[in-house]
């Protein structure tokens, strides 16, 4: 038999310079930064910590996980 490999959930990790900290209103669009495509939680959020960290000095800069998964098939989204 086939080992089961976990379900492929995809994730985007990016961000970008806010107009103010208190909102999610990117200064310019052509700016933002991409960090990567992940196929777990574990693997973006690790990516999120080092663009965030890299940043850190920078109030306005801002990195943001979003679940590609949950919009591909949202009546299926129930997990990381």
């Amino acid at each position: 038999m086939a080992e089961h490999e976990p379900k492929q959930l995809l994730h985007l990790v990016f961000g970008g310079e806010l107009t103010a900290p208190e909102t999610i209103e990117f200064k310019d669009l052509g700016k933002l930064h991409v960090v990567g495509f992940y196929a777990s939680y574990k693997e973006a959020l690790a990516a999120w910590r080092g663009a965030a960290q890299a940043t850190v000095d920078n109030a306005q800069m801002r990195y943001f996980i979003v679940h590609i998964h949950r919009l591909l098939e949202p009546e299926k989204s129930q997990d990381h």
